[in-house]
């Protein structure tokens, strides 16, 4: 195994002073995306978000980063700093308070686009989880744009199978009575198949809805 860039004894509220993380860290806020992909590259391969509370704070501002690839880095950063290391391990207490923290604040753009992440890299679903379950808010904000007609239909399928899974249980009554509006409404289309199709692309959410309340009522 590579040896760890800082000493285990190192005090957590230093390590940002270092000029290496100091550094990549100013490069994040940079306006040109070059930098800042090179900003958050430097500070997962030094692995500063796990001891770092500041370095963790930084990067959970940047959950709607424009750059897709870029985001979905991040959010597997932040994902990993809320799991076990490989020995099984925790990151410092204080690392993980101050990621909640900041996670708990988070609101709609923030969860629109962890849902894009997951329409981009599938494979993030468990670090998307765990960072939707620390903002106690984010069941209302899916709802809202599971709700959304003018969001993508891929998108807004996330937003209800993070309902089920992540388990927000006072989203219940808003699923049902949105899976039962959209029922109506398709099998108005199918009696009336004169009428502009509209809505009819709208039937692949009703399944996934439907495993989202299943998951939500057992």
């Amino acid at each position: 195994m590579q040896p760890p860039l800082f000493p285990l004894d190192e005090s957590i509220a230093s390590v940002e002073l270092y000029p290496e993380v100091w550094k990549a860290a100013e490069a994040v806020i940079l306006p040109d995306a070059e930098s800042r992909r090179a900003g958050v590259a430097r500070l997962l391969e030094l692995r500063a978000a796990r001891i770092s509370a500041l370095v963790v704070y930084l990067l959970a501002t940047r959950l709607t980063e424009p750059d897709l690839s870029m985001r979905s880095r991040i959010v597997q950063a932040l994902g990993e700093v809320l799991l076990p290391d490989e020995q099984g391990y925790p990151a410092p207490e204080d690392v993980r308070r101050s990621l909640r923290h900041t996670l708990s604040h988070m609101r709609t753009r923030q969860v629109y686009s962890l849902l894009q992440v997951l329409v981009h890299t599938p494979a993030l679903e468990e670090h998307v989880m765990l960072i939707l379950d620390a903002c106690p808010h984010a069941g209302s904000h899916l709802v809202a744009i599971l709700a959304d007609r003018t969001v993508l239909l891929a998108v807004r399928e996330q937003a209800a199978r993070m309902i089920g899974r992540v388990g927000y249980l006072d989203s219940l009554p808003a699923l049902v009575k949105l899976a039962a509006r959209l029922e109506s409404r398709l099998n108005g289309q199918r009696a009336m198949p004169f009428v502009l199709p509209a809505t009819v692309d709208e039937a692949t959410l009703l399944p996934t809805l439907q495993a989202a309340i299943d998951l939500l009522r057992h």
